[in-house]
């Protein structure tokens, strides 16, 4: 990578979040001293007359969108209207000013929830608007294709070089662990965490635990969206036929949510029993991502699940520590 490249001028949207963060540590990992950030009390991104002040008072030269309302199964059902809304206007007017002052080069993250509910595992990436979406979070997910195709519009229309992300189940520090609106590996780890410290017998999982789901250590989510970004564009292209802008990325592995609590489990040191609660809601049955398309790009995760889970935890424990990536 030349040196200038180094000197962009690089705004990192929700750089607080679990993934905005992860992406700030690999840019200065990478030798990019510029990094624009701002926190929400300073932008609030679904205001569009903050948005346009903002990209015309600042000199961007690219742009990472992370910022997004994210939450598990029971998030998404309880505040379905938010989930839309709120991903739709950050998305919408992050895009357009970006556009409106001559930035070229966006990354927008989006989300494997994207792909039907029943789409053919692994799910590829032309598998996009092929069948219905998991009820349980397709106001999200309509958000998150509606992402996809701004960046697919701009680059049709004005040539812009907008790429696209669909990350699997992201893990991590800086996650949110709230017991009722987290995703699975963050609440399965205060829960567990939890029992284990008040010496409980057993520790109640949601579902059937038959589910199969792919994780992916946001660090290394994080070192993919930069890789996909240094491309230069006609390595990008070659891998997104037209009219398909976007690019999985995950491991290419999966397992149960059953495999993955014993796993929590173990990492946490909790003694107790699993109990699974079949009367609570499953999801989608399997999410596999198809990531042959980002591995002829010449990447792959590197981080293990168990690594990963320990690392996580050490950060739950200490979430002053930023020692992440090690």
């Amino acid at each position: 990578m030349p040196m200038e490249e180094k000197k962009k001028r690089i705004y990192v949207a929700g750089h607080r979040g679990m993934v905005g963060s992860a992406i700030v540590r690999a840019l200065n990992v990478r030798g990019y001293a510029d990094i624009v950030t701002r926190t929400h009390a300073e932008l609030d991104l679904t205001n569009q007359a903050q948005v346009a002040d903002f990209f015309a008072s600042e000199r961007i030269d690219e742009v990472y969108l992370a910022a997004a309302k994210v939450g598990g199964i029971h998030a998404n059902a309880t505040y379905p209207a938010e989930f839309i809304y709120q991903n739709l206007m950050i998305e919408t007017n992050v895009i357009h000013q970006a556009w409106k002052t001559g930035i070229n080069k966006l990354l927008f993250l989006g989300s494997s929830c994207i792909y039907p509910r029943l789409a053919t595992q692994p799910m590829a990436e032309n598998a996009l608007l092929t069948g219905p979406l998991e009820p349980t979070n397709e106001p999200y997910a309509i958000a998150k294709i509606a992402g996809i195709k701004l960046c697919e519009s701009y680059n049709r229309q004005y040539g812009t070089d907008y790429r696209s992300v669909m990350p699997t189940n992201l893990y991590g520090p800086g996650d949110n662990y709230h017991p009722e609106n987290s995703h699975v590996i963050p609440a399965l780890i205060r829960r567990f965490h939890e029992a284990k410290h008040a010496s409980s017998k057993e520790v109640v999982i949601w579902g059937t635990g038959t589910p199969k789901r792919e994780f992916l250590y946001v660090d290394d989510m994080a070192d993919a969206s930069v890789y996909v970004m240094e491309l230069e564009r006609e390595a990008y292209d070659l891998h997104t036929r037209p009219m398909q802008s976007h690019i999985n990325v995950g491991t290419g592995e999966d397992i149960t949510i059953r495999e993955l609590a014993e796993a929590v489990k173990e990492t946490v040191g909790f003694m107790g029993a699993l109990v699974f609660d079949a009367d609570k809601p499953d999801g989608a049955p399997r999410k596999l991502m198809d990531v042959s398309n980002l591995a002829g790009m010449g990447w792959t995760a590197k981080t293990s699940l168990m690594s990963g889970l320990k690392r996580t935890y050490e950060h739950f424990q200490n979430p002053d520590s930023t020692n992440s990536s090690e």
